[in-house]
């Protein structure tokens, strides 16, 4: 247990840069998804590890070992006990509570942001309700009489697509099309989810927070291809993103929520460039093999060394209960 339970919390450093370089080389679709799904996996295992570390601390004090019903004959083994795992301990249980408080205050967050922006649409005209897929939800558009450019897409029961007059004005109606389909996308694939996975596992991990603000590019351009496919115009699409930068840059609205993406949001021109690439290239497979196959044995290790960290403290607790195996007694 000694090396297993430490591999998940340092294999994040190498883990993270490797999937924001596989992000790179795959479809914003796919990228999103891989890094999402990264970050939750790296940040549960960090804590699992962390939470085996604090555990494995407890279990050689006096009276956790008699809530364990440790027999006086018996201790926990050399390697899970001793002075030197104290000052891992306590810096576990300090690392363990200090998650605890960045993700309390995380939640506290977004909760509130979240209701701050439904109390300033409480009273704003609602559109047309359109159904997001044929067996999603219903996204009703929310118009703000505000000069000030703004549009995103805000989770909850029911979703809502809001724009402001200022922004609306901004565009032609085929522009405000291709905007009002990029918001849809950010509903339609719970856009919102990924990014809460990311903020929740970036607190889990400090090597993860790079995931954060990648996965953001990576949803903008998910939103973005859809956006373009639902309006069969590429160009169309990189215009409308482009002029509603612009239109914001101008005339700034104040922060929306941050599990609200908008279209405007993001690195743009970066954005505007990939849609007005006819077709991605495809030179780089090897690149992008390569960094799928070490990630892939990045995530496989750190999901066996924790695993068998966690069997070691098991069997670690039953040999201290006096429960030996047959082949000991």
């Amino acid at each position: 247990m000694t090396l297993a339970v430490w591999i998940p919390l340092l294999l994040p450093l190498l883990a993270a840069p490797l999937a924001r370089r596989l992000a790179e080389q795959l479809a914003p679709r796919a990228a999103a998804l891989t890094l999402a799904a990264t970050a939750a996996a790296l940040g549960t295992a960090a804590l699992a590890s962390l939470g085996l570390l604090a555990v494995t601390g407890l279990l050689h004090l006096p009276y956790a070992a008699a809530l364990a019903h440790f027999t006086p004959a018996h201790r926990l083994p050399d390697a899970l006990t001793g002075t030197q795992w104290a000052p891992a301990a306590t810096a576990a249980v300090l690392a363990l509570l200090l998650i605890g408080a960045l993700a309390g205050r995380t939640a506290h967050h977004q909760l509130a942001d979240l209701r701050r922006a439904r109390r300033a649409i409480g009273d704003a005209p609602v559109g047309l309700r359109e159904r997001l897929r044929r067996t999603g939800p219903a996204a009703a558009l929310t118009v703000l009489d505000d000069d000030r450019a703004d549009a995103y897409a805000l989770p909850g029961r029911p979703p809502r697509i809001v724009a402001t007059t200022g922004m609306l004005a901004a565009l032609s109606a085929p522009e405000r099309a291709a905007l009002l389909a990029h918001e849809r996308a950010h509903l339609a694939g719970r856009h919102h989810l990924l990014l809460a996975a990311a903020e929740y596992a970036a607190a889990c991990h400090p090597a993860l927070r790079p995931l954060r603000g990648a996965l953001g590019y990576h949803l903008e351009r998910w939103a973005d291809e859809c956006a373009a496919a639902e309006v069969g115009d590429r160009a169309l699409t990189a215009r409308a993103i482009g002029r509603a930068a612009l239109a914001t840059a101008r005339h700034p609205a104040a922060p929306h929520p941050r599990l609200a993406p908008a279209a405007a949001g993001g690195p743009v021109p970066r954005r505007v460039r990939a849609l007005l690439t006819p077709a991605p290239p495809r030179h780089r497979r090897t690149v992008r093999t390569l960094a799928a196959l070490a990630l892939a044995g990045c995530l496989a290790a750190t999901a066996v060394t924790t695993a068998e960290a966690g069997h070691d403290l098991h069997r670690a607790v039953e040999t201290a209960q006096g429960e030996r195996p047959a082949q000991h007694r």
